[in-house]
């Protein structure tokens, strides 16, 4: 992985607090189911950013500690808490080694889709079993590929209008490759262009990779709250369980 697409200007306008993803009914059942899962153990999050889920479950009394790429976004978490609140190792999802055992790693909000090969995916679910005791958890929160909409014959979607922006993805499926175009509105109608790439992830493929790394699927929802599952559903938290050792 890139640090360069998660660099200072992202980081600066990465935070929108109350609202999107910072919006309280969208961070308030992410951080109850955590919480529960975390069994008052220590909990690791790949890719904390700027700790938009870690500051949270950290007030809530959980010890956590992070990993994440861009120097950028920890800068930012830091104006939030301390290293001795939030230790972070720098690095990616894949390979960052942070001290110590845990009871839960997880994943929110897509970002294991940012690493660009199947065989980097595999590598962070090894990498999450060599955090994990023996029975831990490790959680994904990841979107289901979006090809049903695509119309015949185009490779993009839009999935987001607003009057001051526009979202988009293109798609490759021979390569399993989006690419997410958002289009934000200035001042002058003038538009500022952002991309970011991404690997998609059937939940099939995904269980495969959890199996290779020791791991077996103990539940699957819509959301955080547990909605069922269905075919019509545009994202899912899966919970993946460690086998104990013998």
């Amino acid at each position: 992985m890139s640090e360069e697409p998660w660099g200072v200007e992202v980081a600066a306008r990465y935070d929108t607090p109350g609202e999107g993803m910072f919006a309280d009914g969208v961070i308030a059942p992410t951080v109850d189911k955590l919480v529960e899962l975390a069994a008052g153990g220590r909990v690791l999050e790949f890719a904390i950013g700027t700790g938009r889920v870690a500051v949270p479950l950290a007030e809530r009394g959980v010890s956590v500690t992070g990993t994440e790429l861009s120097r950028a976004m920890v800068a930012k978490l830091r104006e939030k808490v301390d290293e001795a609140t939030i230790p972070v190792v720098v690095g990616d999802m894949a390979t960052a080694v942070a001290p110590g055992e845990y009871q839960l790693v997880y994943l929110v909000y897509n970002t294991i889709s940012n690493l660009m090969t199947q065989a980097e995916q595999v590598e962070c679910f090894r990498n999450a079993a060599r955090h994990l005791a023996p029975g831990g958890r490790f959680v994904i929160e990841l979107w289901v590929p979006q090809l049903r909409r695509l119309p015949p014959g185009q490779d993009a979607v839009v999935w987001h209008t607003a009057p001051d922006y526009i979202a988009l993805d293109t798609y490759d499926p021979l390569a399993q490759r989006v690419v997410s175009h958002h289009f934000r509105i200035g001042e002058n109608n003038h538009a500022h262009l952002s991309l970011s790439s991404h690997r998609y992830i059937w939940p099939a493929e995904l269980d495969l990779m959890g199996q290779l790394a020791g791991f077996t699927l103990e539940s699957r929802h819509a959301d955080w709250v547990g909605s069922p599952l269905t075919a019509e559903s545009e994202s899912h938290v899966s919970v993946y369980r460690l086998g104990e050792s013998s």
